[in-house]
């Protein structure tokens, strides 16, 4: 549906971007390109928040909803580029395809929204009836959501789109995603004396076991609540003739919808209290994990981590203009859900705005060796993309 000089256009800015290295906190470079570009395209204005995301904005003649298209700039990182048979930083094209760090995770759907939405409102001269706004968001590889709170209370969108990679399906939900840290406290003593201290980890492995007892909810359509133990760590380290004082465990929760904090944590709660009237020398404690990253712009971003879940059914209205917009570009998106965390905890999880998500490539291509997206999937997108716009505001302009 494009011409040829648009669809070169979209290749070449994803290219472009791939070259940019940009690690969560060093997203700098991305977003002086993205800032060149929304100048380059006419966008109506720019700015750029505390954390370092750009947001580039398109005014429609009438006044209508806000639609947002969030695509995250930052990437995770490449530890070993001799790995690699295409340039992790280099946008090679090579039978059909991109490749590249951030190829699929998220630079060709970045590339495809910004320059969809600067079709549309070329096609239409901006007589439409609403905002279009398009972000690069950073630090969405740390904390999904966290820096999505800014740009949210900035603009506060009526709608968005969540360009995480679906090959092209049409997604109206996601599991959350919680981080739990357990520990466990004990007594240090000499290994030749162990009575006399309190092994902090034998404390932990009996409330793992009972952890490991927990019943987990289950959604019909998100599936399973997951509750699993990613590492584990004792003190003092290494523990030479001493018995550790101290244990501590990372658990990763997959969340379901309307699973709030309180109701999360409690079971691992109820647990410990229950071994310690059992034991009064068992001594714990759980809480969610919070983290602090540095973005490029200096500013700390601090976040506790939990990312809510989220879904739409299938015939609320946003899902369905979404689905018809897509449908009326030529594609034929199946709908389904992300099976990981997106920045949508924060918009649809936190905020109730109405999200869905759509992207090119699959989603086992992220972080991959030799990652790449296809040219056919990143040229789908950018018409998948202004389909959503036209059904949404022609649906403005009807009402």
């Amino acid at each position: 549906m494009f011409s040829k000089e648009r669809e070169e256009k979209v290749i070449v800015l994803c290219q472009e971007l791939i070259r940019q290295k940009s690690y969560s906190g060093e997203e700098n470079l991305v977003a002086a390109r993205l800032r060149q570009t929304f100048g380059e395209l006419g966008y109506d204005d720019v700015f750029v928040d505390d954390y370092g995301s750009i947001v580039g904005h398109i005014k429609g003649k009438q006044p209508g909803k806000a639609i947002l298209f969030d695509g995250h700039i930052d990437t995770v990182p490449v530890p070993d580029e001799s790995k690699w048979q295409h340039a992790p930083y280099g946008g090679e094209i090579e039978d059909g395809k991109i490749y590249g760090r951030g190829a699929t995770d998220m630079k060709g759907a970045v590339s495809a929204m910004i320059l969809s939405a600067s079709y549309f409102a070329e096609d239409c001269q901006k007589d439409f009836p609403g905002d279009i706004y398009v972000a690069g968001v950073v630090h969405e590889e740390c904390f999904e959501g966290i820096a999505a709170r800014q740009i949210s209370q900035r603009i506060k969108p009526d709608y968005v789109v969540i360009g995480e990679a679906s090959e092209l399906n049409l997604k109206r939900g996601q599991r959350g995603r919680a981080e739990i840290i357990v520990e466990t406290e004990g007594k240090p003593a000499h290994s030749a004396n162990p009575q006399a201290g309190i092994n902090a980890v034998y404390k932990m492995a009996e409330l793992i076991s009972k952890i490991r007892t927990l019943p987990m909810p289950k959604h019909e359509v998100l599936g399973q609540g997951i509750l699993e133990l990613t590492d584990i760590k004792s003190s003092p380290y290494p523990g030479a003739s001493v018995v550790p004082d101290y244990c501590r465990v990372t658990y990763d929760r997959r969340l379901l919808v309307g699973e709030t904090k309180e109701v999360v944590l409690k079971p691992i709660v109820d647990l410990i209290q229950e071994l310690h009237q059992h034991d009064s020398e068992f001594v714990a404690h759980a809480y969610f994990s919070t983290g602090t990253e540095k973005c490029y712009t200096g500013t700390d971003i601090v976040g506790e981590r939990f990312f809510p879940g989220w879904l739409y059914e299938k015939d609320d209205e946003y899902v369905k203009a979404a689905f018809n917009g897509l449908c009326a570009v030529g594609l034929l998106p199946e709908l389904t859900q992300y099976s990981f965390c997106t920045n949508g905890s924060h918009y649809a999880g936190e905020a109730g705005i109405k999200t869905i998500g759509f992207g090119p490539s699959r989603e086992n291509l992220a972080h991959t060796i030799d990652e790449y997206i296809e040219v056919d999937q990143l040229l789908k997108a950018t018409a998948g993309y202004y389909g959503i716009l036209k059904s949404i505001f022609q649906r403005g302009s009807d009402q």
